[in-house]
């Protein structure tokens, strides 16, 4: 670890945990030379009142996405996926979707697609599939059909119309999870098989998989649901039933640790290295980190479940675009990252960003419902700001 003067860091992650902020946090931080922070702070739970950990275990949700799209990537380098052929030569169910227009006295109107949908249009969540949880069209047809929620690893729950037609705008959807269902028709193992053998275990990432293990019933952060008056309260999450799991989906449903992660983020900041060990090109890399989505742009996302997620628009006033498959800023982030890093997030609110200019990475992770909340994104900018003074200002040397 570099030796710096992380007091700014320490200051933004004490004065975001309390009852009524961020009962716990763990963060870390890293630059190209090696990481310049790691700390928890607060509790694991307002119920219990143990404190966070370091190597809590958190459930990443939609972080989960990058793993996915990294080990997408790789097939690609290998000549076993390709980014503009049509993905139904891999997975024939993307060639029998239909576009939701809308509904009548007889139920939903659809009609067929206008074009093919490819793995870029899926990376870049502009191949039409949208979540229920943030569009209304979707919300209906989920509720009528009576499909399950689609963050419940029922194969059923993919069984969705396109919001609209591939190409046509940006639309956060199940676009992750055809992603890693592609990768298991290619590759003939389950996602968590071969995440595991590809991406995590080569990276030194022990404590990231589907599969909740025994070993962290002691370091699991509980979840918090904030109430419209501000309280936080911890609620139930029990552990995804193996038995019942239909697929691993590659849009979500990770556990990992802020170390965990932070080795990933490393590898890419570092051109898809760590520690000796390849796992893409550093070409590959790159072209991941750029605007794969033309002239559209990503939109706000208005909420139809306000319990899972409020209203979400990040870094407001700033042009964003969708990389392979990041969120990438057009613009600079005032004492923050540059024009060009890449980020996203999970719903119980776990943030990343990684910024290839500077050479900067870090990540911030809670467990609180719902997604996009208030104080848990300021105190995440707080955090983010306390890195970039740290590194504009440090002389790192070696510890």
């Amino acid at each position: 670890m570099l030796m710096l003067n992380v007091e700014p860091i320490e200051q933004a992650l004490a004065a975001a945990v309390g009852p009524r902020r961020i009962p716990g946090v763990v963060a870390a931080a890293v630059t190209r030379d090696g990481v310049i922070f790691e700390g928890a702070r607060g509790v694991r739970s307002l119920a219990s009142g143990e404190p966070m950990m370091i190597d809590a275990v958190f459930r990443i949700a939609s972080m989960t996405k990058v793993v996915t799209a990294t080990a997408a990537m790789q097939l690609v380098e290998q000549g076993a996926l390709s980014l503009d052929r049509p993905a139904k030569e891999v997975l024939p169910a993307l060639g029998e979707v239909s576009v939701l227009t809308g509904f009548d006295a007889d139920g939903p109107i659809l009609r067929p697609p206008r074009t093919d949908i490819t793995l870029r249009h899926l990376l870049t969540h502009t191949a039409g599939f949208a979540y229920e949880t943030w569009n209304a069209k979707i919300a209906r047809y989920v509720r009528e059909q009576g499909l399950p929620p689609m963050r419940s690893a029922k194969l059923r729950a993919l069984a969705v119309p396109l919001a609209s037609d591939p190409g046509e705008r940006w639309e956060y959807g199940v676009n992750i999870e055809m992603v890693g269902r592609m990768i298991e028709a290619v590759s003939g193992s389950d996602l968590e098989t071969h995440l595991q053998a590809h991406v995590l275990k080569p990276l030194g990432m022990p404590d990231t998989s589907y599969i909740a293990r025994p070993a962290w019933e002691d370091r699991l952060a509980a979840v918090h649901a904030r109430g419209a008056d501000g309280t936080l309260e911890a609620i139930a999450s029990p552990p995804v039933d193996e038995a019942r799991r239909e697929f691993f989906p590659g849009g979500g449903g990770l556990f990992s640790t802020a170390h965990d992660y932070l080795r990933l983020l490393r590898a890419l900041l570092n051109g898809g290295e760590l520690d000796g060990v390849r796992i893409l090109k550093s070409a590959t890399v790159a072209m991941m980190g750029e605007n794969h989505m033309g002239a559209l742009n990503v939109l706000p996302l208005p909420t139809e479940m306000p319990g899972l997620s409020n209203p979400v628009n990040l870094m407001p006033g700033i042009t964003k675009k969708w990389g392979l498959s990041f969120l990438i800023n057009s613009e600079a982030i005032p004492d923050g990252r540059a024009a060009g890093s890449l980020a996203w997030a999970g719903l119980m609110n776990t943030y990343f960003w990684l910024d290839p200019a500077i050479g900067v990475a870090g990540v911030f992770m809670t467990q609180i419902l719902p997604f996009a909340d208030r104080i848990v994104l300021d105190a995440f900018d707080a955090f983010e700001r306390a890195v970039y003074e740290v590194v504009s200002t440090g002389k790192p040397k070696h510890a």
